[in-house]
């Protein structure tokens, strides 16, 4: 079997590319290396895997590495953490639909005329960004209102392109919402700007790195963004990646969307303090709030039952073997001046 898994260099499908070769599969990775160039992967030698540098928009190049593929992951985005909702507003809107629109142009075409089987979608949490219910169920970005940031609209404009997909031409689907990822390997984007956390820069757009890289370098007190309440599920990136393998296989998947993250809740007071105390466990804990950002939505708290009952999935890693990891990562990063 062979998967195109477009925006490749990105976080979630680095975890998602090596899952998908463990288990087997040829793997063609699309991305234009815009965020972070080109990057040294495990995986980079093994023989069933290909990277091709170029354009998610570009729907004659899609259509050419789709010729021979089974399946789509469509992961390939504008994205920069919520400190650039606001500042890219229109580009997370505009550039998003025309990668969207490319990539679903070709999965068609692919469908009907060559072997494509199915495109899997990766959404995100923020399409629940209005939402009220928690635990909040697959169904619920249909029932509240529409997300305030453009890129949470965008990404709920993703899945209503699967919607007309399946119902047009009968392309079928299934739409992943990640919530909250954790783990190794992203380093500073290409064009990073300065954001400020107290003294010292963000490095990356996910909070447990960020955190460890301010403790590394002696902040304190400790800089997390407003009040620390806001509510989070820290989902390790080794599940996410075979939750969507799942996703990519299971017969029940077939059409159907799904919240892929662990069931735990945690405030990012809680995390920061965890963090502090698995780095300086002799020291104090202490803290001051940042001003939060504009797109900081205070709670996300997915129902992940779906995701047990029909395709018999959860993800199980601990927040603390998570950090077990990705701590010593960021650390070794931070003497090598990478972060």
């Amino acid at each position: 079997m062979k998967v195109l898994v477009s925006g490749a260099s990105g976080f979630i499908a680095g975890y998602l590319v090596e899952e998908l070769l463990a288990q087997g599969y040829d793997v063609v990775g699309l991305d234009n290396l815009s965020k972070y160039g080109r990057l040294v992967r495990s995986y980079g030698a093994n023989p069933r895997f290909r990277l091709v540098e170029g354009d998610a928009k570009d729907v004659g190049l899609l259509k050419e590495l789709l010729a021979d593929c089974d399946h789509l992951v469509a992961g390939a985005a504008v994205i920069g953490g919520i400190s650039y909702f606001h500042e890219l507003a229109y580009d997370l809107l505009a550039e998003n639909e025309r990668i969207i629109a490319s990539t679903f142009d070709a999965a068609i075409w692919a469908h009907r005329t060559q072997r494509l089987k199915k495109i899997t979608v990766l959404s995100s949490s923020m399409v629940y960004e209005s939402t009220e219910r928690f635990p909040t169920p697959e169904g619920e970005q249909l029932r509240s209102p529409p997300p305030l940031s453009t890129y949470g609209f965008q990404k709920l404009a993703c899945e209503y392109f699967a919607k007309g997909a399946l119902e047009q031409y009968k392309l079928p689907f299934t739409i992943v919402r990640p919530f909250n990822c954790v783990g190794i390997g992203e380093g500073r984007a290409k064009n990073d700007r300065q954001v400020m956390s107290g003294n010292i820069k963000l490095a990356m757009s996910h909070v447990v790195p960020d955190l460890v890289q301010k403790i590394v370098k002696g902040q304190e007190p400790l800089h997390i963004l407003g009040n620390g309440s806001q509510v989070r599920h820290y989902t390790y990136g080794g599940d996410l990646a075979k939750g969507i393998r799942v996703c990519i296989e299971h017969p029940r998947a077939l059409n159907e969307d799904f919240n892929i993250s662990t069931a735990e809740s945690t405030t990012v007071l809680q995390l920061a303090e965890k963090t502090w105390q698995k780095l300086k466990p002799s020291v104090p804990f202490r803290w001051a709030s940042d001003q939060p950002f504009k797109y900081d939505v205070q709670r996300r708290v997915p129902d992940v039952t779906k995701a047990k009952r029909v395709l018999d999935f959860e993800c199980t890693t601990s927040l603390d073997k998570m950090l077990d990891e990705v701590i010593p990562w960021v650390k070794d990063q931070v003497t090598l001046g990478n972060i």
